[in-house]
């Protein structure tokens, strides 16, 4: 799974498998012992879960980053590498 950024302690990845749960785009978001999974380009929650102070922020972070975040799936989708995407600072 491809990481794409990393800021505060959250690693987040974008990969696109013909066979995944989640046929909609989407990021997965890991903080510790946890992982979210949030709809691109809403920022909804769609499986998982995070400390709401960090879900907020991987909220706040795909609202900035929305149209590379769409553009990172399309690749992926087509079979190619996503672009790293700067972090939250």
């Amino acid at each position: 799974m491809p990481v794409i950024s990393m800021f505060y302690g959250i690693i987040v990845s974008l990969y696109f498998e013909a066979n995944q749960r989640h046929s909609r785009p989407h990021i997965h978001a890991r903080y510790q012992d946890d992982e979210a999974v949030l709809g691109i380009p809403e920022g909804d929650l769609l499986d998982g879960r995070l400390p709401q102070a960090k879900l907020r922020l991987v909220q706040a972070w795909i609202e900035i980053h929305r149209d590379e975040l769409i553009a990172d799936w399309q690749l992926a989708v087509s079979g190619q590498q996503p672009y790293k995407i700067e972090p939250l600072r």
